[in-house]
């Protein structure tokens, strides 16, 4: 009897297994289809300098936030999203920028920094908001258009990452283009890689839910003055 038993047992966890392995690799085929899916049908939004130049009434260029070094400088990446977005300006392509980033500390701060960058280049300080709480790619587009009323937008970084960009303002009622920040190779980009599979899965998810992001809060409209999104902790007053 207990060697029935015991086969019972074992014909279960080799059962219980299988299933357990036919759900793994049902989850990774269907991810990896949401990732074609999510690349293939924004590709084409992606724009040369050029191409977005000839653009017409865009109400702004959204520059996505990442790292800022403990002495305030951007980061590689940061530094060429927001070089990028700069020439994108000048060439008249928006009249105002919207730098979205994590501010969620008062130790930290990637929108003053970025800010900082675009004025030290040139820019009226008026046409640079900032958006404090952009925590997540899917939380910086659902702002810019709930918040700072923006329509139709360039979306500024790197190329792994704009077809996720591109694919929440689709979905959350936004035309927008994108415009890659590539000026260079990013050491990590491997494992970045990887990581973007998973987040336009996540994003994927949340576009079909359109939860409210962490903050939301008064309206300022981008056609007005940048300086209206300056807070008491910035640089700008």
């Amino acid at each position: 009897m207990e060697k029935i038993k015991n086969r019972k047992n074992g014909k279960r966890l080799l059962i219980c297994a299988a299933v357990m392995a036919a759900l793994v690799i049902l989850g990774a085929v269907a991810l990896l289809g949401v990732d074609a899916y999510v690349r293939l049908s924004t590709q084409e939004k992606i724009l040369t300098e050029e191409q977005a130049g000839k653009l017409e009434n865009v109400d702004c260029i959204v520059v996505l936030g990442c790292l800022v070094r403990d002495d305030g400088t951007p980061s590689h990446m940061l530094e060429d999203r927001l070089k990028r977005s700069v020439a994108l300006y000048q060439q008249g392509t928006a009249p105002k920028l919207l730098m979205s980033g994590d501010h969620g500390r008062v130790s930290y701060d990637e929108v003053d920094a970025m800010k900082r960058y675009a004025v030290n280049s040139g820019i009226a300080s008026e046409d640079v908001f900032m958006d404090h709480a952009g925590f997540s790619t899917y939380e910086t587009i659902y702002r810019a258009k709930e918040i700072f009323g923006a329509r139709k937008i360039v979306i500024v970084t790197q190329q792994y990452h704009l077809y996720r960009a591109l694919y929440a303002a689709r979905e959350l009622g936004l035309e927008a283009y994108g415009g890659a920040a590539d000026y260079r190779s990013y050491s990590g980009q491997a494992a970045r890689d990887v990581r973007e599979v998973l987040a336009r899965g996540k994003d994927f998810a949340m576009c079909i839910f359109k939860p409210e992001p962490t903050y939301l809060g008064e309206t300022i409209p981008i056609s007005g003055s940048g300086e209206l999104t300056h807070d008491k902790n910035s640089d700008f007053h």
